[in-house]
């Protein structure tokens, strides 16, 4: 028995879940995804080859303006197959990643068997907190990001790259829901306790360079606290 996973690799490739999904479907395949989606990679995995799967075949679609570089499709799936008791099937990975749908066909022409000797899933380089001063909070609920959520990310992370600002001064970071959803979409940045309502991409590159690199905050779109 063979299997085909689409695996979304970023936050907006769960919010195109129904995309991906659609498309499984149509090449007799499923979906998993690599954070904040259900079902994750792992238990896709399990489910699959609990159902008597001998190969798997991964693809890693990435349709978003950030998400984990293709090392991290096989690390994951690697870690599942050391930590998989009993038998275990063929993992294939294809290896290089989809930025659209219509290349998977052309993706899925090379892939790469796991072999069980990838890295793991820690490295010394990720023991320590970062050293940054902002730690930003964008909303990915479900009416910040119909309301443009990915725009606003896709704006502040070329405008961080514009004034030169890296891990040691800005942290990005998706969440859920963050509850004033009236004023969608949201961004909050700690540990300055600022919130920031009806942002547009626009307003993202004034943030980072008014508020990320001069520390003044963008009174136009802050909300009470």
């Amino acid at each position: 028995m063979n299997a085909l996973v689409l695996v979304g690799m970023s936050v907006s490739d769960v919010d195109r879940r129904d995309l991906l999904t659609a498309e499984a479907a149509r090449r007799g395949g499923s979906v998993a995804f690599l954070q904040m989606g259900d079902p994750s990679l792992s238990r896709e995995l399990t489910e699959i080859a609990d159902d008597g799967a001998t190969t798997i075949t991964l693809v890693g679609v990435n349709t978003g303006p950030i998400g984990p570089a293709h090392s991290w499709l096989r690390r994951i799936a690697a870690h599942w197959w050391r930590e998989r008791a009993g038998l275990k099937p063929t993992v294939y990975v294809a290896t290089r990643l989809a930025s659209q749908l219509d290349q998977l066909d052309d993706v899925l022409t090379e892939t790469k068997p796991i072999g069980g000797d990838e890295p793991g899933l820690t490295s010394a380089a990720w023991e320590d907190v970062t050293g940054h001063r902002h730690q930003v909070m964008i909303c990915r609920g479900p009416r910040c990001t119909a309301k443009g959520a990915e725009d606003n990310l896709r704006a502040m992370i070329l405008s961080m790259m514009e004034h030169q600002l890296g891990d040691a001064d800005v942290l990005l970071v998706h969440t859920g829901c963050q509850f004033p959803c009236n004023q969608a979409p949201v961004i909050s940045v700690q540990p300055d306790d600022v919130w920031y309502g009806h942002v547009d991409a626009e307003t993202s590159s004034r943030i980072v360079e008014s508020h990320f690199r001069d520390g003044v905050p963008v009174d136009t779109h802050r909300l009470p606290r």
